[in-house]
């Protein structure tokens, strides 16, 4: 398979917010909702998951950007869905459309974020060769 391939691949993940993903838990901020950071971090393994099963053996990617905008606070209890769909893909990186609902209690969803996220190729054994060690 090549890049192409990859264009329109999606992954939607649910995830049940509770006080350990909160601002105040995560030092992101001082209020009981969901932190940003943890967001962020749940639409990077929505986005790994997308391509999951394209990726070939030794290779990864590892996150190189991001642009979210994180638009209304979930509480704890709420549960968050994350979808990624690869919007572009060259041989070096795979730029990823990500957004994500919540549902507290009810049916309807609230969207909380949307955005890009862009992840690069890399040889993973290349790449951990790279990482400089901690003295």
């Amino acid at each position: 398979m090549t890049t192409e391939d990859l264009r329109g691949r999606d992954a939607r993940l649910t995830f049940d917010v509770t006080a350990d993903d909160t601002a105040t838990a995560m030092l992101s901020g001082n209020v009981p909702v969901l932190a940003t950071p943890r967001l962020l971090a749940w639409a990077e393994a929505a986005s790994v998951a997308a391509i999951a099963d394209w990726m070939p053996t030794g290779l990864t990617t590892v996150g190189t950007k991001a642009n979210i905008s994180h638009v209304a606070a979930s509480p704890v209890g709420a549960t968050v869905e994350v979808h990624a769909q690869v919007s572009e893909a060259t041989a070096k990186q795979v730029t990823f459309t990500v957004s994500a609902k919540h549902w507290a209690g009810s049916s309807d969803h609230r969207l909380i974020l949307t955005g890009q996220l862009v992840r690069a190729f890399v040889d993973i054994e290349r790449f951990l060769a790279g990482v400089i060690p901690q003295a």
